[in-house]
């Protein structure tokens, strides 16, 4: 009980929430686009997208100077039902979705058609 905890403590902050949300819905991404797509300053998303790495939400992959991010392979059947509602639920949250159209809209058309979903 006290991982499952730990990780509804993680995502309890906006900011991060917003995050694994987009994740779940459009796939790996940039941390640039995140940040574009949040309106926030790159230093304060990886800040957070940090947290979310430390408690195992996500992973990272480094692409020369750019470092792109995914929701993790959910380690039990609890944060698996918790992606999904991240994707289902939350994708249609309206803050979600103005983040996710402005997401779309800073990475190109590539990812308007769901290119870079990973789930």
């Amino acid at each position: 009980m006290k991982s499952e905890a730990n990780l509804l403590k993680t995502l309890g902050e906006p900011t991060r929430l917003r995050l694994a949300a987009l994740l779940a819905v459009k796939g790996e991404t940039c941390v640039c686009y995140l940040a574009e797509a949040l309106g926030e300053a790159d230093f304060k998303v990886s800040r957070h997208l940090g947290i979310l790495r430390a408690a195992g939400v996500v992973e990272a992959r480094r692409e020369g100077t750019w470092m792109h991010y995914r929701l993790a392979k959910p380690a039990g059947a609890f944060a698996k039902s918790l992606q999904r509602c991240l994707k289902v639920c939350l994708g249609r949250h309206p803050k979600v979705m103005q983040d996710v159209k402005r997401l779309s809209k800073a990475c190109g058309p590539a990812t308007e058609a769901g290119d870079g979903s990973s789930n």
